[in-house]
């Protein structure tokens, strides 16, 4: 198997098939999985047509102009600097949303006949599939091709997956994130930092993939020690290079992170100003405080169902954590969906977002993809064509409801 990013020490460089031929290489072996990603996603989208037309709701404007959209929209258009003062003393800024999104809605729509909204759509709808490409390559990577496949059908079929077709962050982040922990695995560090800086730049758990970046130097760090100084200085030059490469993506990774998170302390006056902005949306870190009393309310209150089905979902989600540490799997892939995991469910805010801010943690459905990719085709492709179609239909009663996912 070649490599996208060929990784350091595999050879001489006259020996390695020029980067075009890796790409389109790489390409091929992903068309199955980026086609079951795309009948996956228009199944969805075809779902909540049929029902936008039978509620008299427009699907269009479901995925472009609602919620988060249309704050990502008026950025685009007229820049930062909109509050919305609420009853309550909330205060809700756009500081709130991170540039690169919109910046990009900008630049599309000045080049094309197209609004800042649909540009938002252009951009998930390509960056969902460039981050379908990564989820494949780092499945088929670690456990063989069928996994890779299974794994992008799965995290397109999540509950949550309807997200990946909006004007919303979620595709462009994932997209960044999972090519910079491809880029990890390979040991492209320049790559892995450079793609980190920019998930960076989309949006506050830009950290996680931060955190994964400097997990892989390290582990690549502790192997080098262990190799010892003799069979180091066997390696080829492009291995000795290695080095600074790795300390290049360690600088690199936090730089996108960091620059909005001073840009908007120098705007605000305050060295804690994402967080003040952060906190007038009602959002910050307290632990889970809040997450745990709006469950446990339910729990002994009139919606003892939802709660129960709360409390399952994160006991679930736990319980996949746990098992991606059982598969062993990279360092790298366990600090990024950890850290996902922790800044979704200590956070305090709008807790029927959650499960949206999860969806970007795909490690996590590595151990099922594993376990249907070894069971019989039939078996796989019907349980997978069950989830699909749950998704489909709760991703469209989703959209329709009154709160933003």
């Amino acid at each position: 198997m070649t490599d996208l990013f060929s990784p350091a020490g595999t050879g001489a460089g006259a020996d390695r098939p020029p980067a075009a031929r890796r790409v389109r290489g790489a390409l091929r072996r992903a068309l199955p999985a980026l086609s079951v990603y795309a009948a996956v996603r228009a199944l969805g989208i075809a779902v909540l047509a049929v029902w936008g037309h039978f509620a008299g709701k427009s699907p269009h404007q479901l995925l472009s102009a609602r919620w988060d959209s249309l704050w990502y929209s008026r950025i685009a258009e007229d820049g930062y600097g909109y509050t919305l003062h609420l009853p309550g003393g909330k205060i809700h800024s756009d500081l709130a949303f991170f540039p690169l999104l919109p910046w990009l809605e900008k630049g599309l729509s000045a080049v094309f006949p197209l609004s800042a909204a649909d540009a938002g759509l252009l951009v998930s709808a390509l960056s969902s599939l460039l981050a379908a490409w990564a989820v494949f390559l780092i499945g088929e990577r670690l456990y063989g091709r069928r996994a890779g496949v299974t794994l992008v059908a799965l995290w397109a079929a999540l509950p949550v997956g309807i997200v990946q077709s909006m004007a919303y962050s979620e595709s462009l982040f994932t997209a960044l994130a999972a090519w910079s922990l491809y880029a990890v695995l390979t040991r492209r560090w320049v790559w892995a930092g450079s793609f980190a800086a920019l998930a960076g730049l989309t949006r506050p758990v830009g950290a996680a993939v931060v955190l994964a970046v400097w997990l892989g130097v390290l582990a690549a760090l502790r192997r080098r020690r262990a190799e010892g100084h003799e069979r180091r200085e066997r390696q080829e030059p492009r291995e000795r290079r290695e080095l600074p490469r790795m300390l290049l993506g360690a600088v690199l990774a936090p730089l996108g992170w960091l620059a909005y998170f001073a840009w908007v302390g120098v705007r605000t006056g305050s060295f804690t100003g994402y967080l003040d902005v952060q906190g007038g949306w009602g959002n910050g870190f307290d632990g889970g405080l809040a997450f745990g009393s709006f469950i446990a309310g339910r729990l002994f209150g009139s919606a003892f169902a939802a709660g129960l089905g709360l409390l399952v979902g994160v006991g679930l989600v736990l319980w996949l954590y746990a098992a991606c540490v059982r598969q062993r799997q990279p360092l790298p892939l366990l600090g990024y969906a950890g850290a996902v995991l922790f800044l979704a469910l200590t956070a305090k805010g709008y807790f029927g977002s959650k499960p949206r801010l999860m969806m970007p943690a795909f490690p996590l459905l590595l151990p099922l993809a594993v376990a249907l990719a070894r069971t019989r085709t039939v078996r796989a492709v019907t349980t997978v064509g069950v989830v699909v179609l749950v998704s489909a239909v709760y991703g469209a009663f989703w959209l329709h409801g009154s709160g933003p996912p």
